[in-house]
């Protein structure tokens, strides 16, 4: 699905912010990204989607180079960015209506987007008229409406409260799981983490420290969360995190 080789990334006047990274994902896996802030996440991130391009290694989605933004990629930002102008329905339906008209069975997919995300009766309603928690799901919406084979999410939740974040982890396992779509997520919370991913990585300076293999089963269910092995699996990349420094 995705493969990084040896990718390196510097601004100029800076070490690297990403330093010989290797990386790879398989199709329908979920795999999280944590690191103290300014270790090179979001960075690596924008690299596999194709906002900007390493200066040296590669990166590939499927047997292709990623060289720029790919019609088979989704991307959340941190902010819903949101166009207060248009009806939710018409915000999710952006991706595809910047390239040609939508069709009835694009509105339907779109609609039916939202009935999973919860947002069936806001179709119509503005994004000012939306809770913080509603633009995030509208967020994840538009970027699924493509069917896109690979999600990139750069801490989309990081800005709520801690019962929305758990209810739209929830929302995002289902409708990704019922799409079939791939995620690569940053975040910096690593019950989060542990919670969404098959695999995390824990990044330091720029560098790919170690990995942790959520052996957690799926569905996931709100009780994992309080169990000993959840809390393990916490505490085995937090220790990972201070190794790192």
């Amino acid at each position: 699905m995705l493969q990084m080789r040896q990718v390196r990334y510097t601004y100029p006047g800076w070490p690297p912010v990403v330093d010989g990274v290797d990386w790879a994902m398989t199709p329908g896996e979920i795999h999280c990204l944590v690191g103290r802030s300014g270790c090179g996440k979001t960075t690596l991130l924008k690299l596999a989607a194709g906002l900007i391009q390493p200066e040296a290694g590669l990166i590939s989605l499927g047997s292709q180079p990623v060289m720029s933004p790919h019609p088979d990629m989704g991307f959340v930002f941190q902010s819903p960015t949101l166009l207060d102008w248009l009806s939710v329905l018409d915000n999710v339906l952006l991706p595809i209506t910047l390239h040609r008209a939508a069709r009835r069975e694009d509105e339907a997919h779109a609609l039916d987007l939202l009935a999973r995300m919860g947002l069936s009766a806001l179709a119509q309603q503005r994004p000012p008229q939306l809770s913080g928690g509603q633009q995030s799901r509208v967020a994840i919406a538009r970027a699924l409406v493509t069917r896109p084979h690979l999600l990139l999410m750069d801490e989309p939740f990081a800005a709520l409260d801690a019962i929305t974040r758990e209810e739209l982890q929830n929302d995002l396992l289902a409708v990704c799981q019922a799409q079939g779509s791939s995620v690569l997520f940053v975040t910096h919370d690593m019950a989060e983490a542990v919670y969404l991913a098959d695999r995390v990585a824990v990044m330091a300076h720029g560098k790919l420290n170690g990995a942790v293999q959520v052996d957690l089963p799926r569905p996931r269910q709100n009780g994992v969360r309080y169990t000993p092995r959840f809390n393990a699996l916490c505490a085995e990349l937090r220790a990972m995190m201070d190794e790192g420094g």
